[in-house]
């Protein structure tokens, strides 16, 4: 039907005839001239409509915003003084010969311009396909497709399958609630929708095939947040005899790769690397994000004797923590300011937000520092706390005292919002690889140890006696790919060995009935000359949402779910007519 794309025109068409099919944008009628900005997914044309072509005219008169049109014409330049140089098209514009109008639109119940973002976000997904419409939207779907493309390309030039794995599968537990469906054929017993197609990967290992690559998508019933959906996209990966370094390695080489077709952008080669001790340690996160300079200072043996308990109890607690987190130039900050940041705090569990201004600390000493803390710390704490920080005049000092994990959090968390408000935020990217997990983490509640990553990550080689002896301590071969403070990838090296897999369940209170019923398939296959494994996992949807600017994966995303896991567009989920539940042996009952 059309000959060229409207966004793709330019002074080299110069004079050629033309058919363009597309959306309205805009119309114009300035004084007897009818302009018509056509759009479509390459970008945007102006078309110009003259009276003396009475019978089209007459027809562009009638066209609306969003109208679908067919129209021929004319590529001429755009007269002098009406060029718009932040249009790609925008030194040309066409004449309009004819013009059919192929659809007609009502008015849209969003705009489709600048201003698209302001309606809420309930109203864009109800009318989805008119949000995808905007040429931001687009873009990123683009971008989406083209890193998919990318990843696609380095996998297969590396020797990968791409293979597919059964969507309806077996329910074991992998940390959130699975999506269950029925089964007609078998009353009373369900399938599973897949969180990850981990067990399968594995399996395809013990198969032989050796590298193994999908676009795969998983499912996970849990609360939702920005970078979380029910359903979403990962690239899964899976290698056999390969050490973690060696699929490291080849993981930063297809990132650096993707970004630099993609964003023309070099990331660092090699990409750094932090244990979790330390990104613990120094950022309170297992993902830091390293733009930000600040950094965690533990000061608990300055505070052990001191006789403020505030401080002086989690610094004489095992599992409390106390740090100091330097603000350079913080000293501006009003008291106003810093109670939002307590407020902020508090979120995480935090009881409070202490702080020391320091005005004149080099002149006059106690008497040059600002804070109601002051008088309850001795000079011998107070000299430890500014050495260490390194803080000087102008500065402030905040400081965390609880249990290591409401630190860890409310303090690694206002290190982030700091950064970002108060200008300290370097440009650009910053890729770092987390390592050395801890295998096991325990749960106070009921009691007994849960897997940090999943059951079947292995644990580092030389540690395989404390299994047994000292969990807590156990490391595993897992590692994360962190990018500008976002986990974008994160894998480990597996159990191979039925064995050991047997000791991990059996920590994890999994017991040997429990285990075949739930991986009887897989202990089988393990004594069968089960290779060294590994692999890694991407979310693709994060990726693209870093790569393209979004704050939500569910800009990236065609068709997404709101916060509360429905779809708008097509009101699901939703309730079923009695003849299906019948079919599938199935009753509702509702919660009291």
């Amino acid at each position: 039907m059309r000959t060229h794309y409207c966004g793709e025109l330019n002074g080299s068409h110069d004079g050629q005839e033309v058919v363009l099919c597309g959306w309205v944008q805009r119309r114009r009628d300035h004084g007897g001239v009818i302009f018509i900005d056509l759009r479509d997914r390459e970008g945007l044309v102006q078309v110009v409509f003259d009276p003396d072509r009475a019978e089209v005219f007459a027809r562009a008169e009638q066209v609306r915003s969003e109208y679908v049109l067919k129209i021929t014409g004319r590529v001429r330049p755009r007269p002098a003084g009406t060029v718009n140089a932040d249009l790609p098209t925008g030194a040309i514009e066409i004449l309009g010969l004819d013009l059919e109008v192929l659809n007609a639109s009502e008015t849209p119940p969003i705009q489709l311009d600048t201003h698209a973002a302001d309606a809420s976000e309930e109203l864009r997904l109800r009318y989805r396909y008119l949000d995808l419409r905007r040429p931001e939207m687009q873009s990123r779907l683009r971008t989406r497709a083209q890193v998919t493309r990318m990843l696609r390309g380095f996998l297969d030039s590396h020797g990968f399958l791409d293979i597919e794995t059964p969507i309806l599968t077996k329910s074991t537990p992998e940390g959130a609630r699975d999506y269950l469906v029925p089964s007609r054929t078998h009353p009373g017993e369900f399938f599973a929708l897949p969180q990850s197609p981990q067990l399968f990967k594995q399996l395809l290992m013990m198969s032989g095939l050796d590298r193994y690559y999908q676009v795969a998508r998983c499912f996970r019933d849990e609360d939702l947040r920005a970078d979380r959906q029910p359903e979403f996209t990962q690239l899964d990966i899976e290698v056999s005899f390969m050490t973690e370094d060696e699929l490291m390695v080849l993981m930063e080489s297809m990132i650096r790769d993707l970004f630099r077709a993609v964003s023309g952008v070099d990331l660092p080669d090699p990409f750094p690397r932090l244990t979790y001790h330390e990104a613990m340690r120094r950022f309170g996160s297992d993902r830091p994000d390293l733009r930000v300079p600040l950094e965690l200072i533990d000061v608990a043996d300055l505070m052990a004797e001191v006789d403020f308990k505030v401080f002086a109890g989690p610094a004489q607690d095992p599992d409390g923590r106390v740090v100091a987190l330097r603000l350079p130039k913080g000293g501006e900050l009003s008291r106003k300011e810093i109670d939002a940041y307590t407020q902020f705090v508090g979120i995480y569990g935090a009881k409070g937000l202490a702080y020391i201004k320091v005005n004149e600390w080099a002149a006059k000493g106690r008497e040059g520092l600002q804070s109601p803390i002051v008088k309850n710390l001795p000079d011998a704490a107070l000299n430890g706390i500014m050495a260490r920080t390194g803080a000087e005049d102008g500065d402030l000092i905040f400081f965390g005292a609880d249990k290591a994990t409401v630190v860890n959090e409310s303090i690694g968390a206002l290190r982030v919002k700091l950064g970002q408000e108060r200008g300290l935020m370097a440009e650009g990217w910053r890729p770092v690889w987390v390592v050395d997990f801890p295998m096991f983490e325990h749960d106070p509640a009921n009691q007994r140890w849960v897997a940090l990553h999943h059951p079947f990550t292995a644990p580092k080689e030389d540690q395989l006696d404390r299994l047994e002896t000292d969990p807590g301590a156990c490391l595993s071969r897992a590692y994360d790919m962190v990018l500008n403070g976002t986990e974008i990838g994160g894998g480990s090296i597996r159990i191979h060995r039925d064995a050991v897999q047997r000791s991990v369940f059996k920590l994890l209170a999994i017991g040997d009935e429990q285990a075949e019923d739930r991986f009887g398939f897989l202990l089988r296959a393990l004594k069968f000359g089960c290779p060294p494994h590994g692999g890694i996992a991407f979310g693709l949807d994060r990726l693209v949402m870093l790569m393209t600017g979004a704050t939500s994966i569910r800009d990236v995303m065609a068709f997404p779910k709101t916060q509360s896991a429905a779809c708008p567009l097509t009101d699901a989920p939703s309730a079923v007519d009695e003849a299906q539940l019948k079919e599938l042996a199935l009753r509702i009952r509702l919660r009291p």
